[in-house]
């Protein structure tokens, strides 16, 4: 009987945007902060409407087997049962990136 590998959506922060990535493998990466992820899942399109955000993604990865994400930039892990829409969204003005200087200077 053959065990099916788990399937995560992780959800991470880069550059001013949120991502959404369908991943079979995840974990504590080898260099210390980093969660490492790979072996990408993308959906295969059977309707005529394709998501620009999906297809920047898959773009974006296209070459890459494996990534490191900063730890304080993941928002959330799941296991999850069945595979949805990865995408990229904008962030709104009222988040901040962690962490933020203690001191800011006065402008």
């Amino acid at each position: 009987m053959s065990a099916k590998k788990p399937l995560f959506r992780i959800q991470f922060v880069s550059n001013g945007e949120r991502y959404e990535l369908f991943v079979r493998e995840c974990c504590q990466g080898s260099m210390f902060g980093f969660v490492e992820i790979g072996d990408f899942v993308w959906d295969t399109h059977t309707s005529v409407v394709l998501d620009p955000s999906h297809e920047k993604l898959k773009d974006e990865f296209a070459d890459v087997t494996r990534t490191y994400i900063p730890m304080h930039n993941v928002l959330r892990i799941d296991e999850v049962n069945k595979q949805g829409l990865a995408k990229i969204s904008q962030l709104s003005d009222k988040v901040t990136a962690f962490p933020t200087p203690v001191y800011t200077p006065k402008k």
